[in-house]
């Protein structure tokens, strides 16, 4: 700051400097005209000098020229010469006009000057507002336009802020939202809440508790206030410039008023989003759970409550089972969804051999499978590979038990396992109705069941497929399979080892 005025003060001062100097060229000059009856001309190359003087310099140096001009003609040119004394009274009244025209001309035309720069000034001003709008407009969130209003404050006022938001029940925050670092200690916090409550400013360099060291600025709006500006250390502007920073803290606080009701509505759909969201899993599983809980409360009641015929028994007794299943079922997806979710899945990889994992599933899923052809195809000289058995279990256990749930009985299920590009590829291919382009995208989110599809599921059984193929840092991918059905492809990278190797590993120990 003392630099800046250091500097000042040496332009002004070498603005008087200069306007002396051209005075006294231009009177070094025309002095050959001194002992001449041309002396009126001289004044109207003075009058020249100082209009000239006038387009550039402020009012004291111009002043100052017109004063040195009028007395320079005077005392060199009007006669009696190298005197301040006038004889005539033509010229007394030469002179007065002179530092009269001196005078005015050189004032109108600072003036006109200043209102040329103010007005430049102002469209500058303008086109900057502009394009602060411009790119307020363009932000998505809150953090976005205050990272733009941050380093458009910088570059245009050259102060550094920082912004407190409120929480969205009017209680401020006690640091900055971007910069976190910026803290607001107990008084400072008091005045910037003042500040809040009373939409003034406060703070150092202005009329309300100004006994801490930040200037607070409040960000107003028309439906609520999403905060304070804090301007550190103090900032204080005047004139034609605080009103530029009035504007631009509104069009600021326009923007985050946008973006801040935008993301409390966002909130709350969310909020009614979720609300609706577990009514509706809560009224499913319920469901879902309800029916093979009452199968095997009633099929259990009726054995024990009445006598049946052996035949009659097996049948209530496979209910019992059958629906035992399917709860287990429902249970385990619930499980292993939730340990998806909360990130503490854990992959025990070890050598597999995948004949042994397809037999051990199309075992466990007999008796769905038993009204379909299903046709395994495996390389003979497929590796043994590392990958989580368990997990990978349940991963085809979902996928052909999905597919006995769509295709039609006595259509064919294809399984395919192969090892290609470093990696396992297993594809399951069904005859089933295939999906529709919208349902392609959805199928592996949570929850999600295509519609017309028969109860008995919860939605969860891809989305697991999905997660636990991911947590082998593969992928799972799904298409249709013309003319009908689909194709469900995964692939995981894994290691192999050569079998001969293996047993003799397996020897030796």
């Amino acid at each position: 700051m003392k630099l800046v005025i250091s500097k000042f003060r040496k332009s002004v001062v070498f603005s008087y400097f200069v306007s002396v100097m051209v005075v006294a060229l231009v009177t070094l000059l025309c002095y050959p005209l001194s002992n001449t009856q041309q002396y009126y001309l001289v004044s109207f190359i003075l009058l020249f000098a100082v209009f000239i003087m006038a387009a550039f310099m402020t009012i004291g140096p111009v002043f100052l020229a017109a004063a040195l001009s009028s007395l320079a003609w005077n005392y060199f040119f009007i006669p009696p010469h190298n005197t301040f004394h006038i004889e005539k009274t033509d010229d007394i009244l030469m002179f007065v006009l002179f530092f009269s025209i001196a005078m005015l001309n050189g004032i109108l035309t600072t003036r006109i000057r200043r209102q040329e720069q103010l007005a430049v000034e102002r469209e500058e001003r303008t086109a900057l507002l502009f394009q602060l709008t411009q790119q307020l407009s363009k932000a998505g969130s809150i953090d976005e336009v205050l990272k733009i209003s941050i380093e458009e404050i910088r570059r245009n006022f050259s102060a550094n802020v920082f912004f407190i938001l409120q929480d969205g029940n009017n209680i401020l925050y006690s640091s900055g939202r971007l910069q976190k670092d910026k803290m607001l200690n107990s008084d400072e916090y008091e005045v910037a809440e003042w500040s809040f409550r009373n939409k003034q400013e406060a703070g150092a360099l202005t009329g309300n508790l100004n006994h801490v060291d930040c200037t607070f600025f409040p960000l107003p709006g028309t439906k609520l206030i999403p905060g304070i500006l804090a301007v550190k250390p103090p900032f204080q502007v005047a004139g034609e410039k605080r009103t530029f920073w009035l504007t631009f803290i509104t069009q600021v606080s326009n923007a985050l008023e946008r973006e801040f009701l935008a993301e409390m509505a966002g909130k709350a759909r969310l909020l009614d989003e979720s609300g609706r969201l577990y009514k509706t899993l809560f009224n499913s599983i319920s469901h879902e759970f309800r029916i093979p809980v009452a199968t095997i409360m009633g099929a259990s009641d009726s054995l024990l409550n009445s006598q049946h015929p052996v035949n009659v028994q097996n049948v209530l007794s496979n209910e019992i089972f059958t629906a035992s299943v399917r709860l287990n079922r429902l249970i385990g997806n619930l499980l292993n969804m939730s340990r998806l979710e909360s990130g503490k899945l854990s992959v025990s990889l070890d050598w597999c051999d995948i004949n042994d994992l397809v037999n051990k599933v199309l075992d466990d899923l007999k008796d769905e499978l038993e009204f379909f052809t299903v046709r395994v195809s495996i390389p003979e000289n497929m590796p043994l590979v590392k990958i989580d058995f368990g997990l990978m279990e349940q991963v085809l256990y979902n996928l052909l038990f999905n597919s006995t749930q769509y295709a039609k009985p006595g259509t064919n299920i294809d399984l395919l396992c192969d090892f290609e590009n470093h990696g396992l590829q297993i594809s399951l291919k069904d005859e089933g109705p295939g999906f529709s382009e919208e349902e392609l995208k959805k199928l592996f989110t949570k929850f999600y069941r295509v519609k017309g599809s028969k109860t008995g599921g919860l939605g969860l059984g891809l989305s697991i497929v999905k997660g636990f193929v991911e947590a082998h840092s593969g992928t799972v991918t799904v298409e249709n399979n013309h003319p009908s059905g689909a194709i469900f492809t995964i692939r995981i990278p894994t290691e192999v080892t050569d079998f001969k190797n293996l047993m003799i590993l397996d020897d030796h120990e």
